[in-house]
């Protein structure tokens, strides 16, 4: 089964760095997909990519990250004005940021409208296998 956790940005605001890696690295080492309301900041990415190297077993193959936020193209001087303000005050919410298992996703593609997620296969009850029906009246499946 494939499980996605949603992750709000208020559960993390309040924590350092540190302790938000920690919790993010907890949960994607359960085997589950981060939803993460926001972004982190680079320094934080860096973190979280040398705590995953710090941690790589057997059963713990690394990670696959993924930030997506809204680009801020031709903006008036006003709306960028206000725009950095809000960010100043409530941080880095705008975006979602996307962390998974390697041993279960095995790449994140970012396009401008839409985000694939490509898993192993096998993965979530999904194969590669294909599943049809035998032409007895029994309805057998064969896989081929």
């Amino acid at each position: 089964m494939l499980t996605l956790q949603f992750v709000p940005y208020s559960e993390i605001e309040g924590l350092d760095s540190k302790s938000r890696i920690g919790k993010l690295l907890d949960i994607v080492k359960q085997s589950k997909i981060v939803l993460m309301q926001g972004r982190l900041k680079p320094e934080e990415e860096t973190l979280l990519i040398m705590e995953t190297m710090a941690q790589i077993k057997r059963e713990f193959k690394g990670v696959e990250i993924c930030t997506i936020y809204p680009e801020e193209k031709d903006l008036q001087f006003f709306n960028k004005v206000k725009k950095e303000m809000v960010k100043f005050l409530i941080g880095h919410r705008d975006g979602v940021t996307i962390i998974g298992p390697s041993s279960i996703v095995k790449e994140i593609r970012r396009n401008p409208n839409k985000v694939e997620l490509l898993t192993m296969p096998g993965v979530g009850g999904f194969s590669s296998k294909k599943v049809t029906k035998n032409a007895s009246k029994k309805g057998k499946r064969r896989n081929r």
